[in-house]
């Protein structure tokens, strides 16, 4: 019995031994990797699994394989939902409240919050995870500080960058202030016979992916500049579209809306929104108006189809590495559509699209920015539905559960959720303290309950503020302002998710309540709309 003992207890060794690197060896236990992609301007119903007649079969692969949002909320413009994303925090804790600096956008206001530039006070997702042990690589636009070394990619996290700094650029030849960037290096013009940002960004992020040693997890941000104008897209996409959209903006708001029930996104019996009171009804347009907007909507689909295009070579190159299962995507856009330059049919002319040397406000105009966010309201820069709901997909085989799978998320969730998500399930450490300064922290909640149970057992209140344009989300409730034209309007989104029945008046105890909720946060992280500015705080 003794000569057995040391020999049973080597083989129970052996067994736990063998047992915890096959557990710890399992696709389902390694740290995942993580990509983030953002597009850029996409508005609420642009993908085909959240209602568009846009042809966008990967993506609605990725949603049927993981979970989708109904409600998903960013910040309304660019930048800012760039700086809250990557942090975890309010855009204006992070020194880019409303946009960047540097050229002609200087929009400090003598206080922190709207400096133009990322602070100190916050840590990327790129640095917290680097600092973990993942490789980390971005590609597309940054668009949060100017040229400055200081606040490009590599200073702020990532390992390797290739993309454009700016806000906006051409497709087929970034340049000028606009110009391309490999790590803190600005690129010469690339050859608009063969470039375009959607591909390059893509193909740099597989390279990055590519060279990233076996074995070992990475974080990629992949932020795509499309569907953001300029309206520059490949003729063999273009020729899909063009002619889809001559049937009008009415007709195809309410053919989305139908699939968007058929899909169980929207209830029976949901009502649009009304048709923004600028944009005249379809039958008013004359017919030689009708051909240019349809070729405008045809250009502006063709780039969300070129994202869909290009999301599958990705998703192909993960499976062909092995990569696939144990990566966690997400999916979402920046804002809602843009209407820029706020007018019916789009900015500059018809023979303006796909000039390359031409990165300026090419846009297909407001009737179609209003197809685009179908069914809410508003757009860009707004705080009503319209201007800050996403559509949001969540894919992940081995972290998803398997139930869940092809579900619609009804719960609330929003941009600040996705650094508590990202530290939860990496076991990352997010600290007080980073490169000598104290950190804020995070202010957002982890969405994994979404993906284990498909709900939270809460719904956290989401604050918005963004030139002037406030809001506030707490359980069904919703209220909206903009300074200097409107006071608090009220709204419940249960029976009034379009927010066409101001009931303020109604409830004077529940305005209250939440205008002093609303003021309480500004105070904290710093947002000072014009409303609560002193008269010496612009400059």
């Amino acid at each position: 019995m003794q000569t057995r003992l040391p020999l049973l207890l080597s083989l129970l060794a052996f067994f736990i031994s063998f047992t915890y690197h096959a557990i710890a060896q399992s696709p389902h236990s390694e740290r995942p990797n993580i990509i983030l992609v953002l597009v850029d301007d996409m508005g609420y119903s642009d993908l085909g699994c959240y209602g568009s007649e846009i042809k966008t079969p990967h993506l609605d692969t990725l949603a049927s394989g993981g979970i989708r949002f109904k409600q998903f909320y960013n910040t309304a413009r660019c930048c800012p939902t760039r700086a809250s994303l990557l942090t975890g925090l309010y855009q204006h804790q992070t020194g880019i409240g409303l946009m960047t600096s540097g050229g002609r956008w200087d929009f400090d206001f003598g206080v922190e919050g709207y400096r133009g530039q990322l602070n100190r006070r916050c840590i990327t997702l790129a640095e917290i995870l680097r600092r973990e042990g993942y490789h980390t690589y971005m590609t597309g636009k940054w668009h949060l500080g100017g040229n400055d070394p200081d606040d490009l990619p590599l200073q702020r996290g990532f390992d390797r960058y290739f993309g454009t700094p700016a806000g906006a650029s051409s497709f087929f030849k970034p340049q000028g202030n606009q110009s391309l960037y490999m790590g803190n290096d600005r690129l010469p013009p690339p050859d608009p016979t063969t470039f375009y940002t959607t591909d390059a960004y893509t193909d740099y992020a597989i390279e990055f992916i590519e060279e990233n040693p076996a074995g070992e997890p990475f974080f990629l941000y992949l932020a795509y500049n499309a569907p953001h104008w300029p309206l520059h897209a490949k003729q063999s996409d273009i020729e899909k579209y063009v002619g889809k959209y001559k049937v009008g903006w009415d007709q195809l708001r309410n053919a989305r809306l139908t699939r968007q029930k058929e899909l169980g996104m929207i209830p029976e019996g949901f009502e649009m929104s009304p048709r923004d009171e600028r944009v005249r009804p379809w039958t008013e347009v004359d017919k030689a108006q009708k051909i240019e907007s349809d070729y405008r909507m045809a250009v502006y689909a063709a780039q969300v189809d070129c994202v869909d295009q290009n999301m599958g070579k990705l998703i192909a190159f993960l499976k062909e590495r092995g990569e696939y299962e144990n990566t966690l995507i997400l999916f979402l856009s920046d804002n809602g559509a843009s209407p820029e330059p706020h007018n019916e049919f789009g900015g500059q002319t018809i023979a303006d699209i796909n000039d390359p040397n031409n990165g300026g406000i090419v846009s297909y105009g407001i009737g179609w920015a209003n197809l685009s966010n179908t069914p809410y309201p508003l757009y860009k820069r707004h705080a009503e539905e319209g201007g800050i709901r996403t559509s949001f997909i969540a894919h992940w085989p081995a972290g998803i559960n398997e139930d869940l799978v092809g579900t619609w998320i009804s719960g609330t969730g929003h941009i600040l959720d996705v650094m508590p998500t990202v530290v939860e399930i990496t076991g990352a450490h997010y600290p007080t303290m980073h490169k000598g300064s104290s950190i804020y922290p995070m202010e957002g909640h982890s969405l994994t309950p979404y993906f284990s149970k498909g709900k939270r057992h809460f719904q956290p209140t989401y604050f918005f503020e963004h030139t002037d344009n406030c809001g506030i989300r707490h359980g069904n409730w919703k209220m909206v302002s903009r300074f200097g034209e409107f006071d608090w309007k009220l709204y419940k989104l249960e029976s009034d998710p379009i927010e066409q029945v101001n009931i303020a008046a109604k409830h004077p105890d529940i305005v209250s309540e939440l205008a002093a909720a609303w003021h309480t946060w500004a105070a904290r992280v710093g947002a000072t709309p014009k409303g609560t500015r002193t008269e010496n705080s612009y400059r």
